[in-house]
């Protein structure tokens, strides 16, 4: 692709690692060091974040002695984008020679045990959009990023999922971290009454409009994934027609930023223990 031919003639960073940070949590990319930063807007094809809460660059730099990526802002279904533009970065990410993807979203609770503010590592997740034939790998398959038909039976790291438990028992985390499945629903409304109980009576633990699709990429392209929610509200009208509270996306992005420094924490202490292959990065085969 020319945007990854692009990109590597305008920084000397190969990244190791790809965050994509969820509305209210674009903090992330403020703790890598020796920054380069490119707009989207400037870089050849990508496409264009417009909702509020995502700045709309790609920060690369250097965190706990690896090279990561950082999208600040990510792109949605439901900003007009198809899904093959909303996870063009991942591919890119892939030429770059990124071998582990961290996705991180706001979502609101369904489960019972959970509260605003705590942190759900996704274990597993349910693509609604890709449920009824939207997934971003309809149409002719390219071999040198996947197979026609791959398995997402174990999408979501396991090893990374464990020790992030173990860091955030050695934070004095762990009262806020749940691990469950996220739904991934189309947006931009959020969920009626019925569509939140059904939800619920499927076993989703949190629903959001991002992520699955990125996912579905990543793991075509052989990437390693950790994904973690941060709930932002309850959905608490899946117990009456009576609740009158509602959620709103300013809501969102305030608990987002009353909690950016545990998932700043969580995050950065996980890539400094993850085991990255110290090769040359750039994936020849592609």
């Amino acid at each position: 692709m020319d945007n990854a031919d692009w990109l590597m003639s305008q920084t000397k960073h190969r990244p190791q690692v790809a965050i994509i940070c969820g509305s209210g949590l674009g903090m992330l990319a403020d703790t890598l060091k020796c920054q380069d930063s490119f707009a989207y807007a400037d870089i050849p094809g990508f496409p264009q974040s417009t909702v509020q809460g995502h700045a709309g660059q790609l920060v690369f730099g250097e965190l706990k002695g690896k090279t990561c990526v950082c999208m600040q802002g990510r792109f949605h279904m439901y900003e007009g984008h198809s899904l093959c533009k909303t996870t063009f970065p991942i591919r890119v990410f892939k030429l770059l020679g990124v071998e582990t993807l961290i996705v991180t979203n706001a979502a609101g609770s369904l489960a019972d045990g959970f509260q605003t503010g705590d942190i759900m590592i996704i274990k597993d997740h349910i693509n609604f959009p890709g449920l009824v034939g939207l997934n971003p790998l309809c149409g002719p398959n390219d071999d040198k990023f996947g197979p026609r038909f791959p398995a997402m039976s174990g999408c979501y790291d396991k090893g990374l999922r464990c020790l992030a438990m173990e860091i955030a028992k050695e934070l004095g985390v762990a009262s806020v971290l749940q691990e469950g499945v996220y739904a991934m629903v189309g947006g931009p409304n959020f969920e009626t009454i019925a569509e939140a109980r059904l939800l619920h009576r499927l076993g989703v633990d949190a629903v959001g409009m991002s992520t699955a699709p990125e996912v579905v990429v990543a793991t075509h392209c052989g990437l390693r994934v950790f994904g973690l929610s941060l709930i932002t509200n309850k959905v608490i009208h899946i117990r009456s027609y009576e609740d009158t509270e509602s959620v709103n996306h300013e809501g969102v992005l305030e608990i987002g930023r009353l909690r950016s420094h545990t998932v700043q924490q969580l995050v950065t202490e996980l890539i400094d223990r993850m085991e990255i292959n110290n090769n040359d990065n750039i994936n020849k085969s592609i």
